[in-house]
């Protein structure tokens, strides 16, 4: 049955309630419009915006098999287990022949899909850099809307260039395996400064005690963290072990984060990254709305190619055109 979207203000406002009083499909058609940037996406987050900034988002981040996915759901569990609400955004490749998520919720965590104080996502990459979705931040806030307590971020898996969710997450854990050729030293350049706790997954596999040497000598990277030293902590996530003592720490990290407004500053730095993003998107709408056809960035691709054309002084032409 083909759904009715909200087109005026009223229509939306009873879409929010909606929402906000539990309504799966309403939350799932929320997150479809802000995922898919649709024409009431902007209307949509702005209804949602007054009821964002009390859940705590927690970034789950880490290379590629290193059992991410199992200790997002083990963590869902533990959560839920105690009456606390749970949203997840499951960030996967993009298929390169669809454009969709090549793993999906469907394959994840589906014993959990039948409760109405949890609900996951699972988005595309759609080419987007640095282990997030474009629009990933504003699904976390449409979630967040709904009134889920705990949002569980869980990133695409791409490696030391994976480091946006430090500016998304109030609470980033990176998840480390033993086994896995360098180990720490193959991430020190990029994942390694952004961990508020660290996991040593599969910690029943040899060399996780080399690990967590190795986490603990680089402790020094983490100049960004203050006064707070972060924990490591092993787990082996397949059979839920070490998840209290995980659940344990970010509740210790959220009672530091509180303290002397160190939460307030970070969320004050992220909203300054996000206005900027916010911004550049905006812009990029409205060259491809009003400023630039299809066919006429061609023949400015064809003129810069031959030498015909200065592309550094043609993009600041085209951008005075768009703001005129």
């Amino acid at each position: 049955m083909t759904q009715t979207l909200p087109s005026e203000k009223p229509q939306i406002l009873s879409f929010i309630d909606r929402l906000r009083s539990g309504d799966v499909r309403a939350l799932a058609r929320a997150v479809s419009l802000v995922e898919n940037d649709a024409p009431l996406a902007a209307e949509v987050l702005s209804e949602c915006f007054p009821f964002t900034g009390r859940a705590l988002r927690i970034g789950i981040t880490g290379s590629p098999g290193a059992g991410k996915s199992t200790i997002v759901d083990k963590l869902a569990r533990h959560y839920r287990a105690s009456g606390i609400s749970v949203g997840v955004i499951a960030v996967d490749p993009t298929s390169a022949f669809t454009g969709g998520a090549i793993l999906g919720d469907r394959i994840r965590m589906q014993e959990n899909l039948g409760d109405t104080g949890f609900y996951v996502r699972s988005m595309a990459t759609r080419g987007a850099l640095g282990g997030l979705a474009r629009t990933t931040a504003d699904v976390a806030s449409v979630i967040e809307a709904s009134g889920k307590d705990v949002i569980l971020i869980e990133t695409v898996g791409v490696g030391q260039d994976e480091i946006d969710i430090v500016r998304l997450a109030d609470v980033t854990v990176v998840v480390l395996v033993p086994g896995m050729g360098d180990d720490v030293q193959s991430l020190k350049a990029g994942v390694m400064e952004i961990g508020d706790i660290f996991v040593v997954n599969k910690a029943d596999r040899e060399g996780a005690d080399r690990v967590e040497k190795e986490v603990r000598a680089m402790q020094s990277l983490a100049t960004q963290h203050g006064d707070w030293i972060s924990p490591v902590v092993k787990t082996v996530a397949s059979t839920g072990e070490g998840i209290d003592r995980l659940t344990e720490a970010i509740a210790q990290m959220k009672e530091w984060l509180e303290s002397e407004g160190r939460m307030e500053s970070r969320r004050r730095r992220y909203w300054r990254e996000r206005i900027l993003e916010m911004m550049r998107q905006s812009l990029m709408r409205q060259v491809r709305e009003h400023g630039l056809s299809d066919a006429e960035l061609e023949a400015h691709v064809e003129r810069v190619v031959s030498k015909e054309e200065d592309p550094y002084k043609l993009v600041p032409e085209l951008v005075t055109r768009v703001l005129r």
